[in-house]
């Protein structure tokens, strides 16, 4: 048992792992579950720590969502590999920041963006159902590239939960895509956001190996029921799933800004 953990404390943790890889492959969120659950597991430890625990845990469950996807969708790589590059670099860099400064002071601009998400995607149901390939511009390319390689992907690296819905959302409102083909090219990138920010927690000494990788089992159980789960079901599941976990990302933060 890694760490001499409770095995009840344990099952939770696995638990919690296998449920963040399912939301994690189908549209994204999977830290609301398993960062929370590390955080209060151990509330000695240090939350760096606990963010790389995290991130090296993602990481196996994202590459194996991201396999799932790319054998069965079709995938933008003229788009897709610049905006992988530039979110290697902007996940570093956000993880950097997360070992400099104290991330709580960007809560409310978080959860004011996660509202101005809820209000677009319930606003517009048709929003994500079907492509629409008249947006697939080079300049909206472009502005793919800042905002999901640049951006997005530094706010995985200093923070974390939701990067996929920012990405699905982004693919979905900047280039036209379905949610379908948003989830595939989302998990691309949020491979490369986790490795981004891991490779910097690793040479801080901010993950416990051990715990990371018995997770990553978890998740990766976990992404691929979810990818495959995303895949049957189409679109409209996905849209679905979003928006539950979008008011669960509000309720918790609104927690840490207000209420507790």
């Amino acid at each position: 048992m890694p760490f001499d953990i409770d095995p009840g404390l344990f099952a939770l943790l696995i638990a919690a792992a296998i449920f963040a890889g399912w939301v994690d492959a189908v549209v994204g969120g999977g830290g609301l579950i398993q960062l929370p659950v590390l955080l209060v597991a151990f509330p000695t430890a240090p939350t760096a720590l606990m963010l790389g625990t995290n991130k090296m845990a993602s990481v196996f469950g994202t590459t194996t969502s991201a396999i799932a996807y790319a054998r069965k969708i079709r995938l933008e790589h003229r788009l897709l590999w610049p905006t992988v590059g530039l979110a290697l670099l902007g996940s570093g860099a956000g993880a950097l920041a997360a070992l400099a400064v104290s991330s709580e002071a960007l809560k409310p601009i978080i959860i004011a963006v996660l509202l101005a998400v809820l209000v677009l995607v319930v606003a517009k149901p048709q929003l994500g159902l079907e492509p629409r390939p008249e947006l697939r511009t080079r300049w909206r390319g472009a502005a793919v590239l800042v905002v999901c390689g640049v951006a997005i992907a530094f706010y995985d690296g200093m923070i974390g939960p939701g990067t996929g819905i920012f990405l699905a959302v982004a693919f979905t409102t900047i280039f036209g895509m379905d949610f379908l083909a948003a989830a595939a090219h989302t998990k691309v990138v949020n491979v490369t956001t986790n490795l981004g920010a891991l490779i910097v927690f690793a040479a801080q000494d901010n993950i416990w190996w051990l715990l990371g990788a018995v997770m990553g089992l978890g998740t990766m159980l976990g992404a691929w029921f979810g990818a495959h789960t995303a895949m049957s079901k189409g679109s409209r599941f996905v849209r679905v799933v979003l928006v539950i976990v979008v008011l669960a990302l509000l309720a918790r933060l609104s927690w840490d800004v207000w209420l507790r």
